[in-house]
């Protein structure tokens, strides 16, 4: 299979050791309103990193101005070893963007989009139909190449579009709030064709999103909300921060269930219908907990620690998934962006 190495008009040498994405104190003012609020992190070239938060955290902001499509009020941004500010050309012929609006031509072919983006980007004429074909079979859209992109599905054109952003194959690929109104199997068809183009092209993939599993899949994750960074790490690190899983029991008695598992040295505490056991290993503890407990036990309900729970640990309130980042002015910024 051909492999893509980067290009683009006045295509120059980065700075090997830098990190693909280095942002320090990054903050965007409108008005009196600071959506994001001095945020820092630094991402590893190869690494999945996410931003998770609910709709008016400061996500999109963020990613517009990394991707130069919003001016930063304060801090810094380089990417790929170039600051977003001074040297906003050279950080386009780095990114790839996938925004969630559409900005495909569905009156052209698959092909025909992909060969318009190759022009824009510089691709040269020699190497676009290898690019092409390369990206539409990374995609799983190789045998619709020729089909006007009006008979795609949404999942198909989302795929689509993820090819379009690999085409001039870029240091770094953004995708902000990617799959909102893709059913869970285009979704997760669309995350496998992103794991196969990390693996194969060594793309860094930053992604913003407010799906619980979509963000599972990072290596890393910034939960952000009112536009501060408020915890970061791997999803273990994170779940890690709430503690033990925890056993709830509810018996025939539930006082004398207390006493049994305290008696034997469990960490236990009365809750409203039954008992609740914090432990290291929830359901490998589950037969030895029935057993200190005697017997009268009417169920067993196991709970390990979900992002939702270190999410609501650090801000009080739950992500809402049906919420979705506003279109206004998105559109627009892609058009400039292209021209």
């Amino acid at each position: 299979m051909v492999g893509l190495a980067r290009v683009g008009p006045g295509t120059d040498t980065p700075d090997p050791l830098s990190a693909a994405i280095e942002v320090e104190g990054l903050a965007k003012s409108f008005g009196p309103t600071r959506a994001v609020d001095g945020v820092s992190f630094r991402v590893a070239p190869g690494e999945v990193f996410a931003f998770l938060g609910p709709n008016g955290a400061g996500k999109s902001t963020t990613i517009s101005m990394l991707c130069t499509l919003a001016t930063p009020s304060v801090g810094s941004a380089r990417i790929d070893g170039y600051d977003v500010v001074t040297e906003p050309n050279r950080v386009r012929r780095r990114i790839g963007l996938v925004f969630q609006e559409q900005t495909l031509d569905d009156q052209l072919t698959a092909e025909e989009n992909l060969r318009f983006h190759a022009v824009l980007y510089g691709v040269p004429r020699a190497e676009r139909r290898a690019r092409i074909a390369r990206v539409l079979d990374l995609v799983k859209l190789a045998d619709r190449a020729d089909d006007l992109v009006s008979t795609f599905s949404g999942g198909m054109a989302r795929r689509l579009e993820i090819a379009r952003g690999m085409l001039h194959t870029p240091a770094v690929l953004f995708l902000d709030e990617p799959t909102i109104g893709l059913d869970p199997q285009t979704r997760a068809l669309m995350w496998d064709d992103v794991s196969t183009m990390r693996a194969e092209e060594g793309v860094t993939v930053f992604l913003t999103t407010h799906y619980m599993d979509e963000a599972e899949i990072a290596d890393r994750i910034a939960i952000i909300d009112h536009g501060v960074i408020v915890a970061s790490g791997t999803p273990e690190q994170l779940k890690a921060v709430i503690g033990a899983d925890t056993v709830d029991l509810h018996t025939g008695d539930d006082d004398a269930a207390r006493t049994r598992l305290q008696e034997a040295g469990e960490h236990v505490e009365r809750v409203a219908e039954g008992v609740r056991v914090f432990t290291a290993d929830g359901e490998g503890r589950v037969p030895r907990l029935l057993e200190l407990v005697g017997g009268g036990v009417t169920s067993v309900h196991v709970h390990r620690p979900t992002l939702e729970d270190v999410f609501l640990h650090y801000t009080g309130r739950e992500i809402r998934e049906g919420e979705a980042p506003p279109l206004t002015g998105r559109v627009r910024a892609m058009r400039a962006h292209r021209r």
